[in-house]
């Protein structure tokens, strides 16, 4: 799904009070949607997750992404993932 489209799903459901998190690979393209919280991630296309087979990278990605939904009270909070 393109970064559009996760952003104003994300708009969307958090209107209705469903917290949300994207990934973005584009920054140019997540400031201009304003998704509620972003994770901005270092990898490019085809492994926003990391590479295939790295499991322990996976789920610190998605333990940042839990963080970042319980931590972020306002929308409009971006983080960069750092491994």
């Amino acid at each position: 799904m393109c970064n559009q489209t996760a952003g104003l799903i994300a708009r969307a459901l958090e209107e209705v009070g469903i917290t949300t998190v994207t990934l973005s690979l584009l920054q140019e393209v997540t400031s201009k949607i304003k998704p509620p919280r972003v994770l901005e991630m270092p990898f490019g296309f085809g492994h926003p997750l990391g590479e295939p087979g790295d499991r322990e990278g996976q789920t610190l990605v998605l333990k940042t992404c839990i963080d970042l939904a319980c931590q972020a009270r306002e929308p409009g909070t971006t983080w960069n993932f750092d491994r």
